[in-house]
């Protein structure tokens, strides 16, 4: 018998753990050979989630919970999970049940034909604004291109299988900002994809509004890709060239027209925007000095309250 470790990070999903551990069960009732054990990670839910959390496990032996101290984030949950997963396998999937367990059995197919990471493409239904599959489709493009990882289109998504050596080289990263997409991708090892359409949110409120979509988009360029500086530094020269051959063609002009050189308006925009672009320039640098500095803390990427096994 193989184990299957399911990791699922829960913050506010008290209408949702039943469910989907109902929905995981009914999965490997139908798979021989396998068995299984959920590790729910409780990041620092306001809601209800804890108690039910405590009410399975006792009914059902399969159910671990790690509790957080306080709210840490979805990749630090997803993170203690593998951290503290004893699976042949581990599974990282949301507690919302858009990621379908029915999907389960076809990732460990691949993983038994040698794959070491099976990761999926998610595709949005119709229902799911343009918005958001603009700008889902546009952070994947833009963190391609800036950085040395390569995120295949949609393949973005928290729900994959991890061998349990590729999970031991995950544990022992020691990241301050997680980025496990990237990381998942930038490790190697032999992966494959599968699609997926992404199933509507069961109960409760998404978490992820756009602040914090944002700011995962930058957590994550920053995280494997020092390119923006180099760009910060083009960006200075060029507009610096510019600059100078601009004005020395004004000046030219001026004195073999005679006419006077005027304009406080021109002045003022001109000062406005290369003020703008040099605080652009600053914040990208500070963004990574930010980085260094919370690094160097050494600090843990979370803290376990309470836990059951």
């Amino acid at each position: 018998m193989k184990k299957i470790s399911i990791v699922i990070p829960a913050h506010n999903e008290e209408g949702n753990v039943a469910l989907v551990h109902q929905k995981i069960k009914e999965v490997f009732d139908n798979l021989e050979h396998y068995n299984f054990e959920i590790i729910f990670v409780n990041d620092g839910s306001r809601d209800n989630t804890q108690q039910k959390l405590e009410e399975l496990s006792e009914q059902f032996e399969e159910i671990k919970f790690i509790e957080f101290s306080r709210n840490f984030g979805h990749q630090p949950a997803v993170k203690a999970g593998m951290d503290n997963a004893s699976g042949n396998a581990v599974i990282s999937m949301d507690g919302d049940l858009q990621h379908p367990p029915e999907l389960i059995p076809e990732m460990i197919k691949k993983w038994e034909e040698g794959y070491d990471i099976v990761f999926t493409v998610r595709k949005y239904p119709k229902e799911i604004s343009v918005f958001k599959r603009k700008t889902s489709d546009f952070f994947y493009k833009i963190l391609s291109g800036l950085s040395d990882v390569d995120l295949t289109k949609g393949g973005g998504s928290d729900f994959r299988l991890m061998d349990a050596g590729a999970v031991e080289v995950m544990r022992n990263l020691n990241e301050d900002d997680l980025f496990l997409r990237g990381l998942t991708s930038w490790m190697g090892f032999k992966q494959t994809g599968i699609s997926f359409t992404a199933n509507e949110r069961l109960s409760g409120k998404s978490s992820y509004n756009l602040k914090k979509m944002v700011t995962f988009a930058f957590t994550g360029i920053t995280a494997f890709s020092v390119k923006p500086l180099y760009i910060a530094a083009y960006l200075g020269f060029l507009f610096s060239g510019l600059s100078v051959i601009g004005y020395a063609v004004y000046v030219i002009h001026s004195f073999i027209t005679k006419t006077e050189i005027s304009g406080w308006a021109s002045l003022i925009m001109t000062i406005v925007f290369f003020g703008g672009l040099q605080l652009i320039i600053l914040g990208i640098i500070g963004m990574y000095l930010g980085k260094i500095f919370k690094q160097v803390k050494h600090r843990p990427n979370y803290i376990i309250k309470n836990k059951n096994f």
